[in-house]
């Protein structure tokens, strides 16, 4: 996965994390475990606000479904 690869993230993410609100999860936080999901293989610096944000949003939908 890459970053920009959102909601493969998110969906990785809502299974790694089943019990995180994820609104509440700050971005610094929100990126170190995109970076540890073991799919996840791209560059530490082509991540930006934007993409966590539109990461953060697509978990934030996941998780209401």
């Amino acid at each position: 996965m890459k970053w920009t690869d959102v909601y493969d993230i998110a969906m990785e993410l809502a299974d790694q994390h089943p019990d995180t609100d994820p609104q509440y999860v700050n971005f610094v936080d929100l990126r170190d475990w995109v970076m540890a999901l073991a799919e996840f293989d791209d560059d530490p610096d082509h991540c930006g606000e934007k993409i966590l944000e539109a990461i953060q949003a697509a978990w934030i939908e996941e998780a209401a479904d």
